[in-house]
């Protein structure tokens, strides 16, 4: 784990680890920092097209459910009105597509990031306390296929860090 003092450090040393063909890598800031997720070559995520698909299917549940009540189970004449009066389903339709839109996001967010995620090596190392305050930390996992010991320890000592932490798992 390789420790940086300034943002833009963090970033060149993500593009660099990136170069180098590192995959499985990590990093930590107290602060978002732009262009960090393309440097560290994060895909886009899926969540804004679970979203869209669950509140489409939040509206069309709800027109199908209302439609079920008022025409085909309970029809009920009010007002002379005719039993499928659609506009009177759009307040409901508008509240399945919200809610089933943000229970899916909610659970596709978690699911996607892979939480619940309660411990992490890194938190073992005392100077990672500082991650939420002021320093800047970019992991490289021993699981990655690059990893080798001493040949990543000289790579990140060569992006000139603040201070460089073995991580013990």
């Amino acid at each position: 784990m390789a420790e940086f003092d300034q943002p833009e450090d963090l970033l060149s040393a993500a593009e660099r680890v990136r170069e180098e063909g590192y995959r499985n890598v990590d990093a930590y800031a107290p602060m978002p920092v732009h262009g960090l997720p393309e440097a560290l070559g994060l895909g886009r995520t899926w969540i804004p097209q679970i979203v869209l698909a669950a509140g489409l299917l939040g509206a069309i549940g709800g027109f199908v459910f209302l439609y079920y009540i008022t025409v085909i189970h309970y029809p009920h004449n009010v007002g002379g009105r005719p039993f499928f009066s659609w506009p009177s389903y759009i307040p409901i339709m508008f509240e399945t597509t919200v809610l089933l839109a943000a229970i899916c996001g909610v659970i596709a967010m978690i699911a996607l990031n892979g939480l619940p995620k309660p411990y992490h090596p890194v938190f073992n190392v005392p100077e990672f306390l500082r991650a939420s305050q002021d320093k800047f930390f970019l992991v490289i996992e021993a699981s990655d296929p690059q990893f080798d010991k001493d040949r990543t320890r000289e790579f990140l000592e060569g992006l000139q860090p603040a201070g460089l932490h073995y991580v013990e798992d």
